[in-house]
């Protein structure tokens, strides 16, 4: 796995702190219970939201694509020749 999963690591457990673990330290009062509710829910959707976005860019689905014409020009200008 390696220097891969180490962001993936990392943001699960900054995530999972934020919505397993705060919630159960917040003080006592009338409130506790939605405090929980909003921690917990914060804490899923944003992580949720994060790993679509980090997984979204690990392989793209939606790609450029190019005619023929452009990539020989840009072929030319670059100094890249390519043979038919």
């Amino acid at each position: 796995m390696g220097a891969a999963a180490f962001p993936i690591i990392f943001f699960t457990a900054v995530w999972g702190v934020v919505g397993i673990v705060f919630p159960f330290i917040l003080p006592k009062g009338p409130d506790r219970g939605i405090q929980q509710l909003i921690l917990m829910l914060t804490a899923a959707t944003c992580y949720l939201f994060w790993l679509c976005c980090y997984m979204a860019q690990m392989n793209p689905l939606v790609g450029p694509k190019l005619q023929q014409k452009i990539i020989l020009i840009m072929a030319r200008e670059w100094g890249v020749p390519i043979t038919e």
